[in-house]
């Protein structure tokens, strides 16, 4: 059967979508930098979900900052499909979503004075960014010359446009990864229009008109299913923009009642807050969802594994995820309120979620970097309340100096080995591990001993002396020298009274 491409006709002709005529009627709201999929599953998510709702009654116009083509927004006027698949709160979910949220796309290069001229419509109020954590970056460009080539760049040029047209200036909310992004955006476009030599009124006018938030993100959007035809069929039309993502959801955004009022779709979902910090979500992001991960990875990776949703389904690792997320890190993130526990139980069940691909190897990635920077604190937190070692971080961490033991070199990069083969070490710190483990040959308790004992004291690696935690390296050690001896799988299945 011959499928019709998703448009307009298709979804007002079919109440089963809930866009009415009038939804293409609403005006511009939203200039959107990025069509990447965790802004549409995220944040276009929110403002369709608000525009259905009768609640914002605004769209997005989105610039696309890379040449690619954008030929399937404009055939599909805008429209794509959100799959949300997983679980949410121990029950499978499974919805499709036609979202009508973008107006049009727009090329920075080739439609730089149509942006401009988007961007001062009196409608327009937000201005929202995800241009990777290399967007924000400072590039001395003269923004009269053309066409800036740095987010930032575009962003001032904007902002100039509208402060010449004497109009209102913008709610700016960078959704980049990196901590603080509102004000190392805010701060760099200061700098980049004292370099322009802009007149003083207007770099005041920047401060003063215009509000930029710190944000923070948090969805799995892996994007186009590999059997997109076979979803086609069961929805009954074709769709290039098609993407999956999964229940979960959260963006904390930094801001007061101004703001809120501004950003007027956040009624429509619990989930998107408008706080006056984001620390404390950005504390439990990192501690429970990056610290779990980086606690875990390792050791399922060297039991065996490829994936996340692998180690739910293994009854060792969905057990040591369990155990490192309930009892070791929760209880060290009380101070940080109620909505922690809600927070690792969404954790968990995104872990299991079987539509998501998350591969273990690609997690490892300057593991060792990782592990100071998400699990360090928590150790050490862990030990002061209880007076006791957190017996999975333990794990976790021996672990991790086996996976960076090096057994060959190829290409210039240390390479590990596990039961099926060698993997990359992709970690800048992998030379120094390397050196400790030189001198281990015999790999008996004392030689393990003390370059355990080394290891914890390289201030190199971590924020603190980890021998200063009584029997740390000890723990660790005994940890290491019985996955040495019996493999990692064997090892693990048999701590019957730690997993």
């Amino acid at each position: 059967m011959h499928l019709l491409r998703l448009n307009r006709q298709h979804v007002m002709n079919n109440p089963r979508w809930g866009i009415t005529s009038d939804y293409f009627q609403y005006p511009e709201k939203i200039l959107q930098f990025g069509t990447g999929v965790l802004l549409r599953g995220l944040v276009d998510y929110l403002v369709d979900k608000a525009n259905k709702e009768k609640v914002f009654q605004g769209r997005i116009v989105i610039v696309k900052s890379t040449d690619g083509d954008a030929g399937a927004f404009a055939s599909q006027d805008g429209l794509f499909t959100t799959h949300i698949k997983g679980v949410a709160q121990g029950q499978p979910v499974d919805q499709y979503l036609v979202n009508a949220s973008i107006s049009r796309v727009l090329q920075s290069n080739a439609d730089w004075e149509t942006i401009l001229a988007a961007a001062v419509q009196p409608e327009l109020e937000i201005i929202i960014s995800n241009t990777t954590e290399v967007g924000i970056q400072y590039v001395e460009e003269d923004i009269a010359a053309g066409v800036p080539a740095s987010y930032p760049g575009k962003l001032l040029a904007i902002l100039y446009e509208r402060y010449r047209k004497s109009l209102p200036g913008f709610v700016i909310i960078p959704t980049e990864l990196v901590v603080d992004n509102g004000r190392l955006l805010k701060s760099t476009v200061l700098q980049l229009a004292a370099y322009n030599k802009l007149p003083e009124e207007f770099i005041q006018w920047i401060s003063t008109a215009n509000r930029f938030c710190s944000s923070l993100v948090d969805r799995i959007v892996p994007g186009k299913p590999k059997n997109l035809a076979e979803y086609w069929q069961q929805a009954g039309y074709e769709d290039e923009l098609w993407i999956d993502a999964e229940p979960f959801l959260l963006w904390a955004i930094e801001g007061d009642a101004a703001v809120a009022q501004k950003l007027s779709f956040h009624q429509s979902d619990a989930r998107m807050l408008i706080t006056p910090s984001i620390t404390p979500y950005r504390e439990q992001k990192l501690r429970i969802l990056n610290g779990s991960h980086s606690a875990a990875v390792c050791l399922g990776y060297l039991s065996g594994l490829n994936t996340v949703y692998e180690c739910m389904q293994d009854p060792c690792m969905s057990r040591f995820f369990q155990m490192v997320v309930m009892k070791e890190i929760l209880p060290t993130l009380e101070a940080l309120g109620p909505q922690t526990a809600t927070f690792a139980q969404d954790v968990l069940d995104r872990f299991a979620n079987p539509s998501i691909e998350h591969k273990l190897i690609s997690i490892t990635f300057q593991q060792s970097s990782k592990m100071n920077a998400r699990n360090v604190q928590t150790l050490l937190r862990y030990h002061e309340a209880k007076g006791l070692l957190p017996d999975m971080l333990v794990l976790g961490f021996a672990a991790t100096l086996l996976f960076l033991k090096p057994a060959k070199t190829e290409n210039g990069r240390f390479q590990g080995q596990r039961k099926d083969g060698f993997y990359d070490i992709t970690d800048d710190n992998a030379a120094i591990f390397a050196a400790h483990w030189g001198p281990v040959k015999k790999q008996d308790w004392s030689e393990l001993s003390a370059m355990v004992h080394n290891i914890c004291a390289d201030g190199r690696l971590w924020e603190t002396d980890l021998n200063n935690i009584p029997g740390f390296a000890d723990a660790v050690t005994d940890h290491l020298a019985g996955m040495l001896q019996t493999g990692v799988k064997t090892y693990i299945t048999n701590q019957s009274k730690v997993l």
